[in-house]
């Protein structure tokens, strides 16, 4: 039996999917716990005109991401730091500082989780740090560590 998914299910597939199931599994469990609704041709419509929204904003979404990661790796980030000798810094450099330089300098505002930091900057240096935005779409933020 072919049936849609309206939440993620482990076995079958991701909400909004269009799978098939045994005819019990579906009729026992997907259907009465709202998991799944069975796939005719009402349901079939209203799963393809979504599907069709679905890809639209997608597309917008990846149009959008795009522009923000070309703004981010054309700029650079700049964030004063007290240090003492050998230029190592008093504290550390965090993705939350990264991300309150980012909209501060560059007026784009991110979630700070977005931001990849694979450890604290500890020094006075020039990184490169991977920004992720959108499913396969990751800008490499260039961020620079100085003295004040």
């Amino acid at each position: 039996m072919k049936v849609i998914l309206l939440k993620d299910d482990k076995n079958l597939g991701k909400a909004g999917s269009l799978v098939e199931a045994k005819d019990g599994y579906a009729r026992n469990f997907l259907i009465p716990r709202k998991v799944a609704i069975e796939a005719n041709e009402e349901n079939l419509k209203k799963w393809e005109e979504d599907n069709e929204k679905r890809a639209e904003e997608e597309k917008k979404n990846r149009a959008e991401f795009t522009e923000v990661k070309k703004k981010i790796e054309a700029g650079k980030v700049v964030i004063k730091a007290k240090s003492g000798e050998g230029g190592r810094l008093f504290g550390a450099i965090t993705s939350q500082n990264i991300k309150e330089a980012l909209e501060e300098q560059l007026k784009i505002t991110l979630d700070k989780k977005k931001i990849e930091l694979s450890e604290n900057i500890k020094m006075e240096a020039t990184k490169t740090v991977p920004v992720k935005l959108y499913p396969g779409i990751t800008a490499n933020l260039k961020v620079t560590v100085e003295a004040e």
